[in-house]
């Protein structure tokens, strides 16, 4: 369980890092002159990558179900305030193909300019890296702003003071 800010900042940087090398394999798989091709890797990369993020900050569903009751049914109050139908809750590939439709105009260029020769599959994969490294990030970012609130919420510690904290 993440117990302070720095913690946060730090599994955030991880995150981040971690966004960016998958948003590299969708890039590529973007470029690859095969229809839906690239919507069926972005599909099964988000179907992967949303879960290990909420894990790495202690919001997978199994590990919401495991916090007190009360903790729990905070941070599912904490996500659905920002709209977010991914932390606390089973990805499915139902959730990740609304996510892509969210970000439809995105996809759907990519798509269609891959079939310019050359130019277009750079295009593809340009849009690509972007669409995944805004998914991605956004997730990040709500889980961030959902541990903080919970850090900020957090009762003292007994034997802390303000200084150690």
């Amino acid at each position: 369980m993440i117990r302070t800010l720095a913690e946060l900042d730090a599994v955030a940087d991880e995150c981040r890092r971690m966004v960016t090398k998958r948003a590299l394999v969708s890039a590529g798989a973007a470029v690859v002159p095969i229809p839906g091709a690239d919507l069926v890797a972005d599909v099964g990369i988000l179907s992967n990558l949303l879960p290990a993020i909420s894990a790495k900050f202690g919001l997978r569903e199994d590990q919401v179900e495991k916090m007190e009751p009360g903790r729990a049914a905070q941070v599912l109050v904490i996500a659905s305030s920002m709209g977010n139908n991914v932390i606390g809750r089973a990805i499915t590939k139902r959730v990740v193909i609304a996510l892509l439709r969210r970000m439809g105009v995105r996809v759907a260029t990519a798509s269609v300019a891959r079939y310019v020769p050359f130019i277009g599959q750079a295009v593809a994969g340009t849009i690509s890296f972007g669409a995944m490294k805004l998914a991605g990030n956004a997730h990040i970012d709500d889980c961030h702003a959902t541990v903080r609130r919970l850090i900020d919420d957090a009762p003292p510690q007994l034997g802390t003071t303000a200084a150690s904290a």
